[in-house]
Parts: C-alpha cells; sequence; structure tokens
C-alpha cells in the first residue's frame, strides 16, 4: 500500500504545451499553450491540492479518517476530493452558488460532503462568506483540519517546484511573456519565482477579473469561476509580476466560445480571460514574440456556464459578449491549433 507522500507525489505530471497561430490584424502570431487540463481531476488545482496535502500531512499525518475542509470555487476541491479519498480521508468543500453544477456533481461522485453558503460577500463574490463557514467549522469541530490555500506557502512552493520548471523548459530559450490567471495568487506567485531565478527577462503577466481586489483597487460582480477575489492575494507583494489585465467578463467568454468555434476545442473561463490579454499584448506596439499561456482546466466544467446561452441570458450578458465577439472577428481574430487534440 503506498504511503500518504506517495499518493500525494503519483497526483503531479506533466502537462501539454501545443502551438496556438492567431490571426490578429492581418498579422499571424505564434502563440503556446500550456494545458493543465492534462491532470488528472482537469485542472491545475491538482498541482496545488497535492502540495497543500503534503504540508498537511507533514506537520500532522494525515491517516483514514481525518476530516480536511476547504472554501473552494469548484477546481481544487476536486483535486483534493480525488487524493484524500485515495487516503481513506473526509473532504468538506465549502461552496457557493456560482460553483457550476457538473462540478458539484463530480465532488459528490468522488465522496466530498458539500457545505454551500448563499450570502454574497459584499465585494463581488462569495469568497469572505466561504471563509467564514469555513472558520464555524473549525471552531465547532477542533479536529477538523485546513488546507488554507489563501495563505498556506506550500500553495506558491509546489508552482515554484513543478509548474516553473516545466513553463521553462517548455517555453524554450526565447520564450518572453508568461499570461497566468490568479484567484489565491498561489500558482502566478511559484512560477514568477521560478521564472525570476533564471533571470532571462521573462515577462510575468497577472490576469484577473474585472471587479476583482486579487490585483485591482475596485470591487464588483464577476461571473467566471476561479477567476478573482474579493480580496487582496497574500502571495503577490509588489514586484511578482511585470503587468495586471483585469478581463471584463464578456470578452473572456467571447474568447472561450470564438476559439471553440475555431478549433474545436473548450477552454476553461479563465483561459478564455488569459487569452484575451495576451491578444491585448500581440495588438499593440512591442508584441512578445514567444507567448505561452497558462491554460488552468478544461471547457467542458463550463458547459453550464460559460458555454451556455440560458446562462448569458440570465446573467444578462448576451449582448455584451455578442459585442465583444464582433470587435474581435472585425479585428480578424481567427485561431488555428497546430494540434487540435491535445
Amino acid at each position: 500500500m503506498l504511503s500518504p507522500l506517495e499518493v500525494l507525489h503519483s497526483a503531479i505530471t506533466g502537462t501539454p504545451v501545443v502551438r496556438l497561430d492567431i490571426s490578429l490584424r492581418g498579422r499571424a502570431h505564434g502563440v503556446l499553450l500550456k494545458l493543465e487540463s492534462g491532470n488528472p481531476t482537469g485542472s491545475i488545482k491538482d498541482r496545488t491540492a497535492a502540495g497543500l496535502l503534503m504540508a498537511l500531512d507533514r506537520e500532522r499525518p494525515l491517516t483514514p479518517g481525518t476530516v480536511v475542509v476547504e472554501s473552494t470555487s469548484g477546481n481544487l476541491g476536486l483535486g483534493l476530493a480525488r487524493l484524500l479519498a485515495a487516503l481513506g480521508c473526509r473532504f468538506i468543500a465549502v461552496l457557493d452558488p456560482g460553483t457550476p453544477r457538473a462540478t458539484r456533481q463530480r465532488l459528490v461522485a468522488t465522496g466530498a460532503e458539500l457545505h454551500e453558503v448563499h450570502e454574497p460577500d459584499g465585494y463581488g463574490g462569495y469568497l469572505l462568506t466561504r471563509l467564514r463557514a469555513v472558520d464555524r467549522l473549525l471552531a465547532d469541530n477542533p479536529h477538523y483540519r485546513w488546507t488554507d490555500q489563501y495563505g498556506n506557502p506550500a500553495n506558491p512552493r509546489i508552482h515554484e517546484r513543478t509548474t516553473g520548471p516545466e513553463i521553462a523548459a517548455q517555453g524554450g530559450p526565447g520564450l518572453d511573456a508568461v499570461y497566468i490567471a490568479v484567484s489565491t495568487g498561489g500558482t502566478l506567485s511559484g512560477v514568477a519565482a521560478h521564472l525570476h531565478a533564471l533571470d532571462r527577462g521573462v515577462r510575468v503577466v497577472a490576469v484577473d477579473a474585472e471587479g476583482s481586489l486579487a490585483t485591482g483597487p475596485a470591487t464588483g460582480p464577476r461571473l467566471i469561476n476561479g477567476l478573482g477575489a474579493s480580496r487582496r492575494s497574500a502571495f503577490l507583494p509588489p514586484g511578482t509580476y511585470d503587468r495586471a489585465y483585469r478581463v471584463p467578463d464578456p470578452e473572456a467568454v467571447a474568447v472561450c466560445r470564438l476559439f471553440r468555434a475555431d478549433t474545436g476545442v473548450a477552454l476553461g473561463g479563465s483561459s478564455g480571460s488569459v487569452v484575451a490579454a495576451c491578444l491585448r499584448d500581440l495588438a499593440a506596439p512591442g508584441a512578445p514574440r514567444r507567448p505561452l499561456c497558462l491554460c488552468a482546466d478544461t471547457g467542458l466544467t463550463y458547459a453550464d456556464t460559460v458555454y451556455d446561452d440560458g446562462w448569458l441570458a440570465r446573467h444578462r450578458l448576451t449582448a455584451a459578449v455578442a459585442e465583444a465577439a464582433a470587435r474581435l472577428r472585425a479585428d480578424g481574430v481567427r485561431f488555428h491549433l497546430e494540434d487540435p487534440r491535445p
């Protein structure tokens, strides 16, 4: 029987990079996409889950029957649920109404217990409400354990050790820009630490949601799951990244839908934001020559949100998404994957 650390180490696998050709304003650009959908549960949060649980196990062994609780918008919960089930532990996922139905079904199928909050936190999301629910669970059940993806240094550390080196190797010596979505900020922080240590001059670009406090000064409603936050990230002190973009939801959704129409591949919502940010730089003077977009998850999870016309209508996004798509097409945006079967 494998030990907990052996189980957790086995969860970290390399993910592929494919070349995306983008037509924009009459010019062709090559962009690398790192597809974290190749992880066991389909997102980069498998890495984060493994890193957080390794830290928890070192602190005190994860034995069968251990109860772990975490606030999650979905993907981290899937990673934690899978690994904790393999270890014989219980997992309580603290969710909110924004978690897609497909994600909830997968969590339950993996053995997770769902604890849902319903009250918005007043900062455009539910994060602070979820964290208060975690605090209550821990206070009422002192034996419960919390992975704390928002403050645990094991979060950025696992990406400095795994994701960052993979990006550097796959991007090669010509890599000059990396675009990474932020929520907790752990992925960007870890990747940036590795790239800065190499001192190759790679520009690190943070991609946030409009209305998020992760990198910005103002809050507002936001709908893309796994992107943005209701408070500043503990992992992103000044100097961590070179530039930040705050992408509106309609622009991110439009990119996801146009990408699928052109390639047959569905990107996750935050990946649409990342590609949208990259498009902005490609259209500007001094465009990167070999950029890489870190695509955090698969679009399959977003079938009933980003790719659902009814969801757009309920959130009054239909016209705004159509307008954003029309602007992109007017700029000549077309996507072509070198390998359409990532």
